[in-house]
């Protein structure tokens, strides 16, 4: 029987355990049942609208640049 690779770093070495897959690599659990469309991670704004790749928003706090020093003001619009 050949495991399914994991979801999220899509690696090879997976693993059961009681009815759970388990990656060694990212930690992550999931069962059999759960989809990929289960794991993606829906996105939404301050009113709970649903956002989708090319909405433009405009920040309401400041945003730090992760690996920068720079930091995104509020009330600049982004896309």
């Amino acid at each position: 029987m050949s495991l399914p690779p994991c979801p999220q770093c899509a690696s090879e070495y997976t693993y059961e355990d009681g009815g759970q897959y388990i990656c060694p690599e990212c930690a992550h659990e999931w069962n059999e049942t759960e989809s990929a469309a289960d794991l993606a991670a829906q996105v939404r704004d301050a009113n709970g609208a649903a956002l989708q790749n090319g909405d433009t928003v405009i920040l309401i706090k400041d945003l730090k640049v992760k690996g920068s020093s720079m930091t995104i003001k509020q009330g600049t619009k982004v896309k």
